[in-house]
This record gives structure tokens, C-alpha cells and sequence, in this order.
């Protein structure tokens, strides 16, 4: 073991709390590799405008993720383009994680997996998708232009959708469940001051189509009532599922599949730490994924001092 390069750190994951991990394990003189199988930024780089994010009030989510990345890299942090199969505990406590034929060892491990967009699962869904049937109205939201839309949802996403849609689409409708929105009240007021129609207390039942999304059939939860909607496009917004299959039988998960940890990030076990989107708790948000890739470095930082 003694001839192999044990990182300090080694992140799963390159979206805002991977690399704000980077950036901190980086500063502190830590060897911290990232390990993304796809892009950095995660979903962040679907977000066509972001005003929240303290300092930045006009940025958007490619302009940041690149910043971020580069930040980390000032400081020393790298980023490896590949996937993990697999985390093995070894009994000195080092973690092996398996990269295809890759091995690669280090004190700890900070999980930053994020989580990917629920679908509906109706017919025609998988058929149409990119043919009208989306999760992303930032990234395919300009094929819409001066056309009908729909969004199923109605959390924080599903509003921001639907009101970036409005600047684009001739109409736009939104389709929620409940006769309530989940949205927080800056949005909702945002939302019934655009003109967007909401269609109450609805679900989809049917997308019809063959080459291409034609319309949707809801139906009203109150009376079973049904209504078409002719559309030239959905956007399907109605949460994520955390991609914790690769530690699903390593640390511990709350029955949605969310890794459950402490303030401090830390898992139910040592030296494992879970950020951002992938675990349990109340605000998903690019700048909680950000705070606490801050805190699972400080909690790092901390066990490798006393165990290494």
C-alpha cells in the first residue's frame, strides 16, 4: 500500500459542491482529485440564469460551473473525466475506489453525485423525449419560440421553467397536482403576473404524438374530468432521484434513496462525507451544494489529521 498514491481527497462528482470541495481541500495544501463521469457543474450547467448566487447577480450556470472549476484548479485541486464503479473500505481505513481498471486510493471520499430529473412514466415518454418531451427548458427552451408549451410541476423548478418559457413561447401552461404551487412567493407572484395559465389541482394521463409531441390529455383530480391541450412541447418538472446506487448498501439512506448525514456532511461512515443534492436536506440550491462542499473539507481535513 505503502507504494501507491493515496489522495487526501477524492470527490465523486464535479457539480457546485464537488468543486467548492476542490477549491477548499486545494487551500488547505490537501492532494484532491475530482471524479466526474460526465461534465462539471452537474445541473447547474442547465440553468440559463442565475441571480441568486451571492456577488453574481448575472451569471448563468456554464459561466459559473467554468469558474468554479478554474478556481479549484488555482489552488492545486484536479479533475479526473471518469466514472466509479465501486468504493471498497480497506482495513487501514484507506478507501479503494474502483474506476474501471482503475484503482485509486485515498483518505477519504466526499460523495457529490447530484440527482437527475424524475420522469412521469407514460407512454410515449421515452419515445418523445427530445422530440418535444424535455426536462431542461433552459437547454431546449429556444426550439420553442413563438410556440405552446406545458410544464408539469410545481416546485421552484417548474415555475423558473415556466417563466422562462413565457419570454419564448406564444403560450405557456403549467400543470400541477395540487391547488396550491410548492414554489417559494417570490416566484409564484412572478408566475401570475406572466400571463402563464395554471391548470389546478391536474395530472397528465396521456401524451399523444407520433413523430413529435402533438398534445396532452389531463385530467382534473376534483371532478375526473378530462381536457386535451394541443402543445408543441413538455417539460417535465417534478423533482429528482438521487444517484446513490454506487454507496446504496455503503452508507445510509433515507427511503428516497438521499444519503443521510450530519450538519458536518458527515456519513455513517468515517472519513465518507455526502454533498449537495444527494443528500437529505431541506434547500437544494447551488449555493447550499457550494456551502457544504465547505464543511465536508473542514470535516476532512479534521479526520485525516486524526487518523492518518
Amino acid at each position: 500500500m505503502s507504494e501507491k498514491l493515496i489522495h487526501d481527497i477524492v470527490i465523486i462528482g464535479g457539480g457546485p459542491g464537488g468543486m467548492t470541495a476542490a477549491l477548499y481541500g486545494g487551500r488547505a495544501e490537501l492532494d484532491t482529485l475530482i471524479l466526474e463521469k460526465n461534465f462539471h457543474g452537474g445541473q447547474m450547467v442547465s440553468t440559463n440564469e442565475i441571480e441568486n448566487y451571492p456577488a453574481l447577480p448575472d451569471t448563468n450556470g456554464i459561466e459559473l460551473s467554468n469558474t468554479m472549476l478554474e478556481h479549484a484548479k488555482k489552488f492545486g485541486a484536479k479533475i479526473d473525466y471518469k466514472g466509479v464503479d465501486s468504493i471498497e473500505i480497506m482495513e487501514d481505513g484507506v478507501k479503494k475506489l474502483i474506476c474501471g481498471s482503475d484503482e485509486i486510493f485515498t483518505k477519504t471520499v466526499i460523495l457529490s453525485m447530484g440527482s437527475t430529473p424524475r420522469k412521469l412514466n407514460l407512454d410515449k415518454e421515452d419515445k418523445l423525449a427530445g422530440r418535444g418531451i424535455g426536462y431542461c427548458a433552459i437547454c431546449d427552451g429556444g426550439f420553442y419560440k413563438n410556440k405552446v408549451v406545458a410544464v408539469n410541476g410545481g416546485g421552484d423548478t417548474a415555475v423558473e421553467d415556466a417563466l422562462y418559457l413565457s419570454r419564448l413561447a406564444s403560450k405557456v401552461y403549467l400543470i400541477h397536482r395540487r391547488d396550491e404551487l410548492r414554489a417559494n412567493k417570490t416566484l409564484q407572484t412572478r408566475l401570475f403576473d406572466s400571463g402563464v395559465e395554471v391548470v389546478w389541482n391536474s395530472t397528465i394521463k396521456e401524451i399523444k404524438g407520433e413523430d413529435k409531441v402533438q398534445s396532452i390529455i389531463t385530467v382534473d383530480k376534483t371532478d375526473n374530468s378530462e381536457r386535451e391541450i394541443e402543445i408543441d412541447g413538455l417539460f417535465i418538472a417534478i423533482g429528482g432521484i438521487p444517484q446513490s446506487d454506487l454507496v446504496n448498501d455503503l452508507v445510509e439512506l433515507n427511503k428516497q434513496g438521499y444519503i443521510v448525514t450530519d450538519e458536518d456532511c458527515k456519513t455513517n461512515i468515517p472519513g465518507i462525507y455526502a454533498v449537495g443534492d444527494i443528500r437529505v436536506k431541506s434547500l437544494r440550491q447551488v449555493i447550499t451544494a457550494a456551502a457544504d462542499g465547505a464543511i465536508a473539507v473542514h470535516a476532512a481535513e479534521k479526520y485525516i489529521l486524526e487518523n492518518h
